[in-house]
């Protein structure tokens, strides 16, 4: 092998990359990423089994060839490199890397290619195009709400729904459940559901930062990958296993208050009693009622016997009962930091009844979120 490329363009591909590569395996070769020339192009590819990512740069190719290199070390080297070109020779025999680039050279010991596990690509069947856009937005929407702990791996994964009618996308990790939907352009005939890793996701969401045309998700045959194709990168991810709980029963379909305020204010104070609650991790909110004297309004406070305490007040929308409910710090911040609508409206029951968060003015979100028990 014998290629020659530009500096910033394989910095660029080793980092899409090399978020897929495994760093704990007992195979030596998923800490590599294989470089593949592809006619004029350098095809780099990184997996860790369960997600594999492919991306190709411009090359000049002299030589045609194949090889995997340590991921880590190599992306280091070219990372510290001058923009200039990089000129890359492979010593087949002794699967060595002798790299160029201005007046800095390196020899990187690699791995036979044939080790590599194959990344397939799917066929055409089960196929639908995405806005992407609109995909990174559900993405951002649903996926901080799945399970980190793998105890249960199917909450470790998104549920989408790909009908006629459009997408839902939906995460819950046993505290918290958000679901997001979307209206396709062309919707899939026949439904198909399947969980995809919200790792997976994630990792689409930030390659695809600089994509311009819609993406091309495909479901496998067998219903156990999910392929996304973008301009010059595949993404493939195996799917989870087993069965997503029945989301629609968990949202609550009525409530005694409801309660609208200034996103972002919201979210100001959430995270300033957050500073007062670090040892509990819980705000209170005191949603008050309108009166003949006043008008509506939510007091969110932190506590802490040791570093003291924190009221915020905010003026509010109240429709129904004054009530009292304290919910999880982290959980109440996250879901109002993906909320872009300028209100939203918290429902609830009671103060032992999961609250349902909706920005207000758009129907294709709904987060519901576990209340923390709290002792007055």
């Amino acid at each position: 092998m014998k290629v020659s490329c530009l500096q910033e363009n394989l910095a660029k591909g080793l980092s899409i990359v090399g978020r897929a590569v495994a760093t704990r395996s007992t195979l030596p070769v998923l800490s590599n990423v294989l470089l593949a020339t592809d006619q004029s192009r350098l095809k780099l590819s990184a997996t860790n089994l369960e997600m594999g990512v492919n991306c190709w740069i411009g090359a000049k190719v002299e030589e045609e060839g194949t090889t995997t290199v340590p991921a880590r070390l190599l992306s280091d080297f070219v990372n510290s490199l001058p923009p200039e070109p990089i000129s890359m020779t492979l010593n087949v025999r002794s699967q060595t890397l002798s790299l160029r680039c201005a007046r800095y050279e390196a020899n990187i010991k690699g791995i036979d290619a044939q080790e590599f596990p194959l990344i397939l690509t799917l066929s055409e069947d089960n196929t639908i195009n995405l806005d992407v856009a609109t995909l990174r937005h559900m993405i951002e929407l649903v996926a901080f709400s799945a399970a980190a702990d793998e105890s249960r791996p199917v909450l470790t994964g998104v549920l989408a729904n790909l009908a006629d009618s459009g997408l839902t996308m939906a995460a819950a990790d046993g505290f918290r459940l958000s679901v997001a939907r979307a209206s396709l352009d062309q919707g899939m005939p026949q439904p198909i559901t399947v969980i995809i890793p919200a790792r997976a996701l994630q990792e689409l969401a930030r390659i695809s930062a600089e994509e311009q045309e819609p993406i091309q998700m495909t479901i496998s045959p067998n219903r156990n990958q999910v392929f996304f194709h973008l301009t010059d990168i595949d993404v493939v991810s195996q799917l989870v296993e087993g069965t997503f709980p029945d989301y629609e029963a968990i949202i609550p379909k009525t409530s005694n208050t409801r309660t609208v305020v200034n996103t972002a204010e919201f979210l100001k104070a959430v995270q300033i009693a957050s500073f007062f609650s670090r040892d509990s991790n819980i705000v209170k909110l005191l949603i008050e009622a309108p009166n003949e004297s006043s008008g509506g309004q939510v007091t969110i406070s932190g506590t802490s016997a040791e570093l003291g305490d924190n009221v915020s007040q905010l003026d509010a929308e109240v429709e129904g009962e004054s009530t009292k409910i304290a919910f999880n710090a982290k959980y109440l911040a996250d879901v109002l930091g993906v909320i872009d609508a300028a209100q939203v409206s918290l429902e609830t029951t009671g103060s032992s009844s999961p609250g349902v968060i909706k920005p207000v003015g758009a129907e294709d979100f709904v987060h519901v979120i576990m209340p923390m028990h709290v002792v007055d």
